[in-house]
């Protein structure tokens, strides 16, 4: 046999074993979208809802005190859902009505008809399920992109705002220490097939565990939820859309213009939106007030629930 023959047939080899390889990796992490009627029982039993908002079946719950006459209102962030502040809810909901939601391409709620994920429609949504659900004024909290839509509803409705809760809050160009595998992916219009018929558990842990300060704090049932979160059908090539509409500019004059009171809390081993960005947000919103939690990351709420929302008490009695 000739040398080119050789090589041929090695070159032929390798590509076989590579296509078996691929075959074996995407049936063995085979996990197509699913429909939201398959996840509603496990994810949303009472007193979860589904309400109409503009021809979108959102998730909603609403919870506590019925007369609240300015309820709580929690947006949470990318990938994430209304379950993210479950361990709030249920330290506030005592004393106040607190309201929680999944946004559009997100949890059960599931993609936008338009394919929108602006900020601008964000704010336009959280207005409209303010008027659905008759509520003239809320406290308004989020974390992440649950955040930068609580500010953005601040400068578009303050009337409609009395106090505001930002947690790891997006508003201000960063840089990023590290970012979560899923997200980088999903920023790969190369790896989009691969992306929405396959998710490696691996890979979500990854996820979940960079958000994290402490990472040995991420549980199989955190992951098992944010694996069910991702497969709702239509979440993950929304998650492609969202990040296509990221807004990283600086947007400062208009958080300056915000003149509610305001609790910042953030994580102070956050890797996705550095520390420095919560002194930004003090030093905008006057007479606003910091809390830096130095053990914990991105997502404070779920790390470490009992002191962030304690810090939130003392807020809202003020």
């Amino acid at each position: 046999m000739s040398l080119r023959k050789r090589i041929e047939l090695i070159v032929l080899i390798i590509v076989y074993i590579l296509l078996c390889l691929t075959i074996v990796t995407v049936a063995w992490n085979w996990a197509p979208d699913q429909p939201v009627a398959a996840l509603k029982e496990q994810w949303a039993p009472a007193p979860s809802k589904f309400i109409d908002i503009n021809g979108l079946s959102v998730h909603l719950r609403d919870e506590g005190l019925e007369d609240d006459p300015v309820p709580v209102m929690l947006i949470h962030g990318t990938s994430s859902s209304l379950h993210t502040w479950e361990p709030w809810v249920k330290a506030l909901k005592k004393d106040r009505r607190v309201i929680t939601m999944d946004l559009p391409g997100f949890g059960l709620t599931g993609p936008n008809a338009d394919g929108d994920y602006s900020n601008a429609m964000y704010t336009r949504f959280i207005l409209a399920l303010m008027d659905k659900l008759h509520l003239s004024r809320v406290v308004l909290g989020g974390n992440s992109l649950g955040g930068e839509i609580a500010w953005n509803v601040a400068v578009a409705a303050p009337q409609r705002i009395e106090k505001l809760i930002l947690v790891d809050a997006a508003g201000y160009p960063f840089t990023p220490k590290s970012i979560p595998l899923g997200f980088q992916i999903a920023r790969m219009p190369i790896m989009s097939w691969f992306m929405d018929h396959t998710l490696p558990r691996s890979m979500m842990e990854q996820s979940v565990k960079n958000v994290f300060g402490n990472p040995d704090k991420v549980t199989p049932e955190l992951v098992d939820r944010y694996v069910a979160m991702t497969r709702r059908a239509g979440n993950r090539a929304a998650l492609r859309q969202r990040i296509k509409s990221l807004d990283l500019g600086d947007h400062s004059e208009e958080i300056k213009t915000i003149h509610k009171p305001t609790l910042i809390i953030w994580g102070g081993k956050d890797q996705l939106i550095p520390p420095e960005n919560a002194s930004l947000f003090e030093r905008d919103i006057a007479g606003s007030k910091l809390i830096m939690f130095d053990d914990l990351g991105h997502v404070p709420q779920e790390e470490n629930p009992v002191v962030t929302v304690a810090a939130v008490k003392i807020f809202l009695m003020r």
